[in-house]
């Protein structure tokens, strides 16, 4: 059994090559859920669609968002209405008071649907809009994923992070703050970062399914430590529950240097350095490291490497057996720290 942390697109595609060394039926994903959006009041959850969606044979694998050969009519003529009647069709952030009235796993991410900044496939639509109606009628985030899970044939396990709303929010160098999509999205990763705030983690609770996921050996594929893990580790007891399990994560970074997203923004605007180096620290916990061959970091913990670059499914389950392979040295205590690293 295994557990994959998920956010970003980095987990997902070493997923394509975990169920290659792990039967799929023994493999859980928890999936980041800071990302999420109201966007024209329906629930769009980022990171669990695309493990959603890749599970499913339907993710358009040249963006890693939505549905391969979806649609767009409804979004265009949100887009179109919008330039009609002459409003700015920018992110629209529903007012303070708005943000805490009705449905509560919304709170701190709402937008108005006028101008629709997100792009939004037709039936990707109503993937959210299906999860909202369920919402609404009384079930669980957890509840809502698995059964959406089974719609799709999933074989994994996937889970949310928390039944409770956690907000991604970005304090800029300009003094704003911004949701992480309109910032990321909308923005294009501009301006300057100054912190970020998960706003309501603090009252978030881990759900049953996660403490079970949990309880296995954990692998945090290439994803942003910052949004993508970041807002996992706020939950109360999410970073404890890690602390007791073996724990295997993969740099998103070669040295300094960063394979794809706002990481290294996201990291120097909270503090960290945005490096491997930087990585290692984020994640105390964690026993053992994934690194590629060419990265000339040195670490104080286990360390296997590999060609860590994702681009197919061969890729991916070479980078998921150097994870099998750290976790099994974890397990033995054979694989020694800085100088026993080993190859593979």
């Amino acid at each position: 059994m295994v557990t994959f942390l998920a956010g970003g697109t980095g987990t997902p595609k070493l997923l394509d090559g975990a169920t290659r060394v792990w039967d799929a039926g023994d493999v859980s994903v928890v999936a980041n859920t800071g990302d999420d959006v109201e966007l024209g009041g329906h629930l769009v959850c980022p990171d669990v669609d695309t493990v959603l969606f890749a599970g499913g044979d339907v993710l358009d694998r040249e963006t890693w968002w939505g549905i391969d050969g979806d649609t767009t009519e409804t979004h265009g003529e949100l887009r179109r209405l919008a330039d009609e009647i002459a409003v700015d069709s920018g992110p629209r952030y529903l007012d303070d008071e708005a943000q805490t009235a009705g449905r509560a796993i919304a709170r701190w991410r709402r937008f108005s649907a006028v101008g629709e900044f997100m792009e939004i496939g037709d039936r990707d639509r109503a993937v959210h809009l299906t999860r909202t109606g369920l919402l609404d009628e009384g079930r669980t985030l957890t509840e809502v994923t698995r059964t959406l899970a089974d719609a799709f044939g999933l074989d994994v396990d996937l889970s949310p992070m928390s039944d409770d709303p956690v907000a991604t929010l970005i304090h800029t160098e300009a003094g704003e703050t911004l949701h992480f999509q309109e910032y990321w999205v909308a923005r294009r990763g501009e301006p300057p970062v100054a912190d970020v705030e998960f706003r309501g983690a603090e009252a978030a609770a881990l759900t049953d399914a996660v403490r079970t996921a949990l309880a296995d050996p954990v692998v945090i594929g290439p994803s942003n430590p910052v949004t993508s893990i970041g807002p996992m580790l706020a939950v109360p007891g999410f970073e404890r529950a890690l602390r007791e399990t073996p724990v295997v994560a993969v740099s998103p970074f070669v040295g300094d240097e960063v394979f794809s997203g706002p990481a290294a923004d996201l990291m120097a605007g909270t503090g960290a350095e945005p490096s491997t180096a930087g990585v290692a620290e984020s994640y105390p916990f964690a026993d053992a490291f994934v690194l590629d061959d060419d990265d000339p970091t040195r670490l104080d913990r286990r360390v296997e490497r590999t060609d860590t670059r994702i681009d197919d499914a061969d890729d991916a389950e070479r980078v998921a057996r150097a994870c099998e392979r750290a976790l099994a040295a974890v397990d033995s205590g054979g694989l020694g720290p800085d100088d026993g690293e080993v190859t593979g």
